[in-house]
């Protein structure tokens, strides 16, 4: 586990601490953060970082 941070959790109501379980999925393997914490009060998994929006992209064909 690692440092807690303290934010407020949905389920709780109110501000608790919420921790980094073991990474499974990899985000580490490249030195990066893992985005998901876990609230230590009843569980409620947290995703943060950066959001990225889709872009639609339109495909133009000579006639």
């Amino acid at each position: 586990m690692s440092d807690l941070q303290q934010w407020p959790c949905p389920t709780c109501g109110h501000d608790t601490d919420f921790e980094q379980p073991e990474c499974i999925d990899g985000h580490t393997e490249d030195g990066g953060a893992c985005p998901e914490w876990a609230c230590t009060d009843c569980g409620t998994a947290l995703v943060s970082g950066d959001v990225h929006r889709p872009v639609a992209v339109t495909w133009h064909r000579a006639a």
